[in-house]
């Protein structure tokens, strides 16, 4: 209901939008439309910083205020939210991508594509921009008298206050700054000299993130590259190789496309195993010239061996020597094999829903990358049951990072989510570049010290392949040390004994004669 009151400019713009609904819905589809629009553009995955996300929000809440302004009472509004994300998707059509592909639910990995991708960007728009709303009709007849047609009942103001609460609740978390925890002695505070930093280093042309964590910086530097391709393993290289840092200043590292690293994926087509190279040789010589060492060591874990391994082929004069943990050989032929461990598996327990998804993603390679997700799945009903070590177990609960490591201090509200994103699209980038290499030809020398951690229950689709390899291999030394009670991550659950090689057989067979 519209009050005569004397004339005002904004009072007559008003008067017009709330005299026929269909004025104020066409004003605020446009800006709807727009904003959608804008954001397609400039943010093709959705928000993937604490900025971006913030003024997302912030859009979402100025263009919900102006519904709310405009169109007034009723189911009308709720129409605004729905034209952002539809012209968003099609704004963002030329991108591809896991979390951006149409959905499937297959598997549960295409579940978790969809809440990461379409479920996340949803909440950040759309939580606000209701709350703008809200707060456009209550605000209507205060800031514009005669005005009285979207003025809210006790129950829309206590909507609008719970609205608020989450929505600042929500903008607090993503505001939540990172850290990574000094290195403490006995007494529990932080030992003199020693090194414990989150950075951000410029590889490539992109920003990453680096951890750097040692108790003396005069220490030997040991360069960890986590697995994956997709994988951050901040957290877990900081809980599990706490006793190297004893011995070593140890370097992890959120590669391109994974974790805080997650904004620097695009653009993709940039993103090649040659610029993956290029960026471990290129952190590698930062680390040199920073500490100023020879050189340093390169720890590699399944997609990080990988890596580690092209890397040391091109530029062996950075390193002293390579350690392997899950050596990965021959992707395609992995792949190819554990196809039909599975189809086997199937078979033997009768799981006739299992083998025919199998053969429905025809044989490797598979065309969509959620097919290998899919098949990780079920990995640990093709290993051979081991239990790993108590302590292994034990100090992974204590430290209290979660899944993935999500729950740990060194990612912000927006990098969590970048640790699971980046499992999928770097996955989804890189695997594909991997499958035409095979090291039994492809890399058959290598002109520093390879140390090969083998465990006995590895996948055999994994473990024959890595054995051929070593066998083949020339190197000015090679040792292997076959580990009981371990799996793929042999590293990790064999911290003590990795700890143990590196400190009695690794360093001694470096600095011996010097």
């Amino acid at each position: 209901m519209i009050k005569p009151k004397e004339t005002t400019p904004m009072r007559d713009v008003m008067a017009l939008l709330w005299s026929d609904w269909k004025i104020g819905l066409a004003v605020a589809i446009a800006l709807a439309a727009l904003a959608g629009l804008v954001s397609g553009w400039l943010t093709p995955r959705g928000p993937v910083t604490t900025p971006q996300a913030l003024t997302t929000m912030a859009a979402a809440l100025l263009v919900g205020l102006t519904a709310g302004l405009a169109v007034g009472r009723g189911w009308r509004t709720l129409i605004i939210p729905i034209v952002y994300m539809v012209v968003f998707e099609l704004a963002r059509s030329g991108v591809s991508g896991p979390l951006v592909d149409a959905p499937t639910f297959n598997t549960n990995f295409g579940v978790l594509a969809l809440v990461l991708g379409r479920g996340v960007h949803a909440l950040l728009v759309v939580l606000p921009m209701i709350l703008g709303v809200m707060c456009g009709r209550a605000l209507a007849p205060r800031l514009l008298p005669g005005i009285s047609a979207g003025a809210l009942g006790v129950a829309g103001y206590v909507l609008t206050g719970l609205l608020t609460l989450v929505t600042v609740g929500l903008a607090v978390l993503i505001l939540l700054p990172a850290r990574t925890p000094p290195l403490t002695g006995s007494d529990g505070e932080p030992l003199p000299g020693s090194i414990a930093t989150l950075e951000k280093v410029q590889l490539g042309g992109h920003n990453q993130w680096i951890s750097i964590r040692g108790r003396s910086a005069d220490n030997p530097v040991l360069l960890y590259l986590s697995g994956g391709p997709g994988q951050s393993d901040l957290p877990f290289s900081r809980v599990l190789f706490e006793d190297l840092t004893r011995d070593f200043v140890v370097v992890g590292w959120d590669q391109r496309g994974t974790g805080k690293s997650y904004p620097a994926l695009d653009p993709v087509s940039t993103l090649t195993l040659d610029r993956a190279i290029e960026d471990t040789a290129e952190l590698s010589q930062y680390l040199i010239d920073r500490f100023d060492a020879e050189k340093i060591y390169l720890l590699g874990e399944s997609y990080g061996t990988f890596l580690g391994v092209l890397t040391l082929e091109r530029h062996p004069e950075l390193y002293h020597g390579y350690i392997a943990s899950g050596q990965m050989v021959d992707p395609l032929e992995t792949t190819r094999r554990l196809h039909q461990d599975v189809l086997e598996y199937a078979a033997e327990t009768g799981n006739q829903g299992l083998a025919d998804q199998m053969r429905a993603f025809g044989d490797p390679p598979y065309r969509n990358s959620m097919a290998n997700a899919y098949v990780m799945g079920y990995y640990e009903a093709l290993a051979t049951p081991y239990t790993p070590p108590r302590a292994y177990i034990e100090r992974g609960q204590a430290a209290g990072i979660g899944p993935w490591g999500i729950l740990a201090s060194e990612y912000r509200f927006m990098e969590k989510l970048g640790v699971l994103r980046g499992l999928m699209d770097l996955f989804d980038v890189m695997w594909p570049q991997m499958l035409g290499i095979d090291f039994r030809s492809d890399v058959t020398r290598l002109e520093v010290p390879v140390y090969v951690l083998d465990a006995e229950h590895e996948l055999a689709a994994r473990r024959d392949l890595a054995l051929e390899w070593f066998e083949l291999l020339e190197a000015p030394e090679k040792r292997i040390y076959t580990i009981e009670n371990a799996g793929h991550s042999v590293a990790f659950e064999h911290f003590e004994e990795l700890h143990r090689i590196l400190r009695e057989d690794v360093l001694p067979r470096t600095y011996s004669g010097r």
